[in-house]
């Protein structure tokens, strides 16, 4: 081989060679990059889980407030619906008293009495109505 020949062979040999080096520095660079975002991705996809725990334990928590607060008003309801019912037979019971006070009033408008004894008689017709 001419000297030439053997110059231009050890330039191609060489420019082989800085490019491998090149080549393997550059995959080094992609490889890194790659594993920081694989490390970066799987950090945010922990702290997001995280607070899907911590969102689902407040979510439990006002699932439980709701259901107290829902039997509360069932419990008002229920109470609710027992004092109409007190208050219904405690009008009906107004109203039957007020009519047999009605009626003692009736037997004793032209009622007149001048002394106790005579007044007594008509006092005890009101107080029996009243009772």
């Amino acid at each position: 081989m001419s000297p030439l020949g053997e110059l231009a062979a050890g330039a191609v040999a060489g420019i082989w060679k800085i490019a491998a080096i090149v080549l393997a520095a550059a995959l080094l660079m992609v490889l890194s990059a790659a594993g920081t975002g694989w490390w970066a991705i799987a950090g945010a996809r922990d702290q997001a889980l995280a607070d899907l725990h911590a969102e689902q334990g407040i979510t439990t928590q006002l699932r439980g407030a709701i259901q107290l607060q829902n039997s509360v008003v069932e419990a008002s309801a229920a109470a609710k619906a027992a004092a109409e019912a007190r208050g219904q037979a405690a009008q009906q019971q107004a109203a039957a008293a007020g009519r047999r006070f009605d009626a003692a009033l009736a037997k004793v408008a032209g009622a007149r009495a001048t002394t106790c004894d005579e007044a007594m008689p008509t006092v005890n017709t009101i107080l029996e109505a009243t009772r």
